[in-house]
């Protein structure tokens, strides 16, 4: 006679993990929610007349190979709200007020504990973005992952009127550039990080003066929320454009915050470059290209502002505590007199380290 069980799925150990995580799940409920966790589906009544002509937003993410410096360490606690941020933090782009969020967790072997743990970091992130953890799946995947191992993925709903759909459409020239701090490197670049760092449990735990903390703790400081800081500023400002600095870094992501024909400017030195990003260049002999291209090099967010917000902006950012920095300006896509200016050259030379002006895709940064 064979089981589910005895071919390495253990439904009371689901069971289980259901029971321990349910406090973590009811503390981000809003009021809108009107089901219980266990059901088929998650039921979200929508309040129509808060929004006017109302459009869902959503977005899906994972975490990616940070999860491998979360295996070495065994520590689970906080990759849940790197898979919130992911999401959240690029719906919020355009707009939109994050509503609800669900989770997919996938395990070689179900350990009740451990699945709680990981879901009480997604409740944290959704606790900080203010949307609920309505649902979510724990799949049980005998030899697909070994026992430690796990893949975490998360959806994001949110909701914007119309009318304040933020889509760049009236970025120009003159407009400046605010950008808001990272926690770090953030859910992105982990696979080069890992080949810089070779990371193993002895050399994570090494302390790093330069750092002021163990490498295991930069590596794995969760990513930064930033729905309420947003939420809050276009209520109170035109903010033209946003941009999520993921994976891609500066030159994938500052233009996608607008399809206008524009150069996004971007002021070397405006801001400070976390430590271990330097590190990462240093030790890795990455090049400042790869670099910008890769990380956040200490920008999580940036936004885009008419010159004349710009200083009523920065004024009430650093009011509500928010590290932030004016990191550039939008100019006239002229090529021609960019080239005769600058010197535009999109190549990246392997043993050139630094660079006078980086160009790519529209993004000029010198």
């Amino acid at each position: 006679m064979s089981s589910y069980r005895d071919a390495g799925v253990d439904i009371e150990a689901g069971y289980e993990a259901v029971r321990l995580m349910k406090d973590h799940v009811k503390r981000t409920y809003r009021p809108e929610v009107i089901s219980d966790i266990g059901g088929f589906g998650a039921l979200f009544q929508l309040d129509l007349s808060k929004y006017e002509e109302p459009v869902l937003v959503s977005g899906t993410d994972g975490v990616g190979t940070k999860l491998r410096i979360a295996f070495i360490m065994n520590k689970v606690d906080t990759i849940g709200i790197d898979c919130v941020a992911m999401c959240v933090n690029d719906i919020v782009c355009s707009g939109a007020e994050p509503l609800y969020f669900l989770d997919y967790i996938a395990v070689g072997k179900n350990q009740p504990a451990v699945i709680a743990d990981i879901v009480k970091g997604v409740a944290d992130g959704c606790v900080q973005a203010g949307c609920a953890l309505i649902g979510g799946e724990t799949a049980e995947m005998p030899g697909f992952y070994n026992n430690r191992e796990f893949e975490i993925a998360g959806f994001a709903v949110g909701v914007v009127s119309k009318s304040k759909i933020i889509n760049g459409k009236d970025i120009k020239a003159g407009d400046k550039l605010i950008g808001l701090a990272s926690s770090g490197l953030h859910s992105n670049g982990y696979s080069l990080v890992r080949k810089v760092f070779n990371p193993s449990f002895e050399r994570m735990n090494e302390f790093v003066t330069a750092l002021n903390c163990t490498l295991a703790e930069e590596l794995l400081r969760p990513t930064r929320i930033y729905v309420k800081t947003v939420l809050d500023m276009i209520e109170k400002f035109n903010v033209k454009g946003i941009s999520h600095i993921t994976g891609g870094g500066f030159f994938e992501n500052i233009p996608r915050m607008s399809a206008n024909d524009v150069v996004y400017h971007i002021n070397k030195g405006s801001w400070d470059v976390l430590p271990i990003f330097g590190m990462i260049q240093r030790l890795g002999h990455v090049t400042e290209p790869e670099m910008f291209n890769t990380f956040n090099m200490g920008i999580g967010l940036c936004m885009a502002v008419d010159a004349k917000d710009v200083d009523k902006v920065m004024a009430y950012l650093e009011e509500i505590g928010e590290r932030a920095f004016v990191i550039g300006e939008v100019k006239n896509m002229d090529k021609a007199k960019l080239e005769e200016e600058y010197g535009l050259d999109e190549s990246s030379d392997e043993e050139k380290m630094e660079y006078e002006v980086l160009y790519k895709n529209g993004v000029l940064i010198c």
